[in-house]
C-alpha cells in the first residue's frame, strides 16, 4: 500500500517546489533509489499538472566504476550528451539515496577532479541557472543509521521535515533577507572561531522548499577578498565520498591560507583543485526547526536549526561574488549551546545568539514559530 505521505510529498514538489506549468518538460533523476514508488507518484503529479516527465535512473556504484578510469575526453563527451538534454528541460528534480554514502571515497583525486570539472560542472551550471530545480534525499536504512534512528522513526522524521509548511517559512524569511541586503559587515563568533567579512551589495536569497527538500536557509556570499580570521566547523562533512571532521580554516584577505582536519592532506588536495577552491562562494544561515543534529548528509545538515554554513568554492549566480571553482563544499558550524554556542553580528549588532534570533523582526524564524 502506498504511504499517503508520499503522494503529498510528490504533489508539493511538482506544484510548489518547481511550480510546473502545462507543457513544460521536467527531468526526474533517481540516484540510488531502490523503491520506484516515489518516481511513480512524481510522474502522476507531472501529468496532472500538464507537464512532460523524463526519467533517469542512476546507481552510485556504477558511477564510481566510470569515475575510476574515465578520461577527460570521455567525461567531456558524456557531459555534452547530458547537457543537450538538460537544455531542453524547464524543470529538474533529483532524488538521491543509496546504501553507502562513501561509495566514491576510493576514486583517485585526479580522477574525481576530471569528473567534476569536465562532466559535472557544465551540467550543474546549466541546471542551476536555467531550470526550476529541486534536490532531495530519499529515506532508507543507511540514512536512518547515520541519523542514529530506527528506519521507521527516520521515515517519520523525514516526512515531518519535508512536508512542513514551506510557504509559512518563506514569509518568515522576508525580514532576514531584507536585513542581509542592508548589511555590510558580518562577524561570526564561536568556540575557536572569530571570522569577519563583508556581504555588501551581494544580495540574499531565501530557500524555502523551492531548491532543496528539506529546506530552510537564507544564503548570500562574502565579498571575495573580505574574509579574515578563523572558523572551526563542529559538524562532520562528506566530500566525494570521504568523511572529514574538525575542519579549521584560516583566512587572509579572502583566501584560505591554512586548513587542518582529521585528514589535512586530503583536505588541502581538494582545496588545491583550482584557485577558486580556496575562496568562499557562499555564506548561509540555517533555520529548519525539525533538523537538530548532523547526520553526514549535507542536504539535511546545512539546514540545521541554529547553524551557519561557510562554503569554499563556486558562488551561485543568484548571490555572486565572482568566485569560480569546480568545488562547492558546504561546511557547517552549529551555534546552539549544546554545540558550544556562538553569535552572529551584522554591522556590530548581535542578531543571533546560541542559535536563537534576538532582534524582534527575526524572532519569527525561531523554531517554535516555524513548526
Amino acid at each position: 500500500m502506498r504511504d499517503p505521505r508520499l503522494q503529498i510529498f510528490a504533489r508539493n514538489i511538482i506544484r510548489y517546489s518547481v511550480s510546473l506549468q502545462p507543457g513544460e518538460n521536467i527531468l526526474i533523476e533517481m540516484i540510488g533509489v531502490r523503491d520506484p514508488e516515489l518516481a511513480k507518484c512524481l510522474i502522476e503529479e507531472v501529468y496532472a499538472a500538464g507537464g512532460n516527465p523524463f526519467i533517469e535512473l542512476r546507481d552510485p556504484a556504477i558511477t564510481r566504476s566510470l569515475q575510476m578510469k574515465g578520461t577527460q575526453a570521455q567525461f567531456s563527451a558524456w557531459s555534452d550528451i547530458e547537457l543537450a538534454r538538460m537544455k531542453q528541460m524547464d524543470a529538474y528534480v533529483a532524488v538521491r539515496s543509496g546504501d553507502n554514502i562513501t561509495e566514491s571515497s576510493d576514486v583517485p583525486d585526479e580522477q574525481m577532479k576530471l569528473f567534476l570539472k569536465y562532466f559535472q560542472r557544465p551540467i550543474f551550471d546549466e541546471r542551476i541557472n536555467n531550470t526550476k530545480w529541486v534536490v532531495m534525499r530519499y529515506p532508507n536504512p543507511s540514512m536512518a543509521q547515520l541519523a542514529g534512528k530506527s528506519t521507521e522513526a527516520f521515515e517519520d522524521f523525514y516526512f515531518n521535515v519535508c512536508n512542513l509548511d514551506y510557504s509559512k517559512m518563506a514569509k518568515a524569511m522576508e525580514s532576514l533577507v531584507d536585513l542581509m541586503n542592508r548589511t555590510d559587515r558580518v562577524r561570526l563568533v564561536a568556540k575557536n572561531t572569530d571570522l569577519s567579512f563583508s556581504i555588501k551589495d551581494i544580495g540574499a536569497v531565501p530557500c524555502s522548499g523551492r531548491r532543496n527538500i528539506p529546506d530552510g536557509e537564507v544564503y548570500t556570499a562574502p565579498v571575495k577578498d573580505s574574509v579574515n580570521g578563523v572558523i572551526s566547523y563542529n559538524t562532520p562533512t562528506i566530500y566525494s565520498g570521504t568523511s572529514f571532521e574538525n575542519i579549521v580554516l584560516t583566512f587572509e584577505n579572502g583566501r584560505i591560507i591554512n586548513a587542518t582536519s582529521n585528514d589535512s592532506k586530503k583536505l588541502n588536495e581538494i582545496l588545491d583543485t583550482d584557485d577558486g577552491a580556496r575562496y568562499i562562494g557562499e555564506f548561509a544561515i540555517g533555520v529548519n526547526p525539525y533538523i537538530q543534529h548532523p547526520m553526514k548528509d549535507i542536504l539535511f545538515d546545512e539546514k540545521i536549526d541554529g547553524s551557519i554554513h561557510f562554503t569554499p568554492g563556486q558562488a551561485y549566480e543568484t548571490a555572486d561574488n565572482t568566485n569560480r571553482s569546480s568545488v562547492h563544499w558546504d561546511m557547517v558550524l552549529i551555534q546552539r549551546p549544546e554545540y558550544g554556542g556562538g553569535e552572529i553580528y551584522f554591522d556590530d549588532v548581535l542578531i543571533r545568539k546560541d542559535g536563537r534570533f534576538v532582534i524582534p523582526e527575526l524572532e519569527k524564524l525561531n523554531p517554535e514559530n516555524l513548526m
